[in-house]
């Protein structure tokens, strides 16, 4: 397992590659990683807040007041409002009656357990991040040592990257795969990194360990992580940290290069959603009236549910041409 520091068992050890550098390396990751845990505490607490308020609405009987919502959350005044505003737009709650509120058409289907329906529903909430940042966009997370994009959504005016070289093969060069490695201990970077091993896919793609380590580390673990044309010569990308249930996971976008110039418009509209996709995804996997989850550190176009894939995107259908195989990260 990545990371593992185990015994004699264990079947690889980055010692022996530890020249000087890497040593220096290894020594900057935990700080990086001490970094990251502050930065993603703001994070997480909204997405918290938001699952509060929504346990507080979702395990009552009938409507639910504002003063009843503040004695359970501890929010009050103008943040309660925002934050409720926010989440009727969204579909999670409802107005019943002026200052009262029920679950919304969305968190119902979140919570009630219908494998089908709440996929869908998801499929929905990726549609309109896809549709509000004007980009494909990408959900992953690195479980088993691999980088496993679960879900996505594109559209005919928001191409999907082409998979030209295996997503596992390339987690140096993509912004979803450098995401996740800075989300990863020193010993977890090096033992993907022997098993991966980093080549070059195109004249900017970062091949050396030291280099790759400071363009991961030089604005912290939780900060966004770029592909500039690392990838393939066709697609830029951006990719932001989303830890959920204490995996390390992400949220990525891809443009045509012909739109590069819209990358940083489009990453702060994506970077602004990042945590309320967070939480509708720890809702989908953990309904308010259950537990909490462990604090740790559409549109005209598809959307697919990969998360029976390894890797790539699998085959999705819709749209007038019928089913067709797109990929992306």
């Amino acid at each position: 397992m990545p990371g593992h520091t185990g015994g004699p068992s264990r079947l690889w050890t980055p010692a022996p590659l530890r020249s000087a550098s890497l040593t220096d390396l290894a020594q900057q990751v935990p700080a990086a990683r001490e970094s990251a845990r502050r930065e993603s505490a703001q994070r997480w607490r909204q997405a918290m807040r938001v699952l509060d308020v929504l346990h507080a609405i979702g395990s009552a009987d009938g409507p639910v007041s504002t003063a009843r919502i503040t004695r359970g959350t501890g929010l009050d005044g103008p943040e309660l409002e925002r934050l409720l505003d926010w989440l009727s737009r969204q579909g999670l709650v409802a107005v019943a009656d002026p200052g009262a509120y029920t679950a919304g058409p969305l968190m119902r289907v979140l919570a009630g357990h219908r494998g089908t329906e709440r996929e869908g529903a998801l499929r929905e909430v990726l549609s309109d991040l896809r549709d509000t940042v004007g980009a494909a966009v990408y959900v992953s997370t690195y479980t088993d040592g691999e980088v496993r994009i679960t879900q996505y959504a594109d559209g005919p005016g928001t191409p999907a990257v082409h998979e030209w070289v295996d997503f596992r093969e390339a987690a140096h060069a993509s912004a979803v795969g450098k995401s996740l490695l800075a989300q990863l201990d020193f010993e977890g970077r090096m033992d993907h990194l022997h098993r991966r091993r980093p080549v070059p896919l195109t004249s900017r793609t970062i091949t050396d360990h030291r280099h790759l380590f400071h363009a991961l580390d030089h604005h912290g673990p939780q900060a966004a992580q770029f592909d500039l044309l690392e990838y393939s010569d066709d697609e830029v990308c951006v990719a932001f940290p989303l830890t959920v249930g204490g995996r390390a996971g992400a949220v990525a976008l891809s443009l045509p290069v012909a739109r590069q110039h819209r990358l940083l418009e489009a990453a702060d509209a994506l970077s602004s959603r990042s945590a309320s996709l967070l939480a509708t995804l720890l809702l989908a996997a953990d309904p308010p009236d259950g537990a909490r989850p462990p604090e740790t550190g559409g549109g005209d176009g598809d959307v697919a549910d990969a998360s029976r894939e390894p890797v790539g995107l699998g085959t999705h259908a819709g749209g007038g041409d019928g089913a067709r195989d797109r990929h992306g990260r």
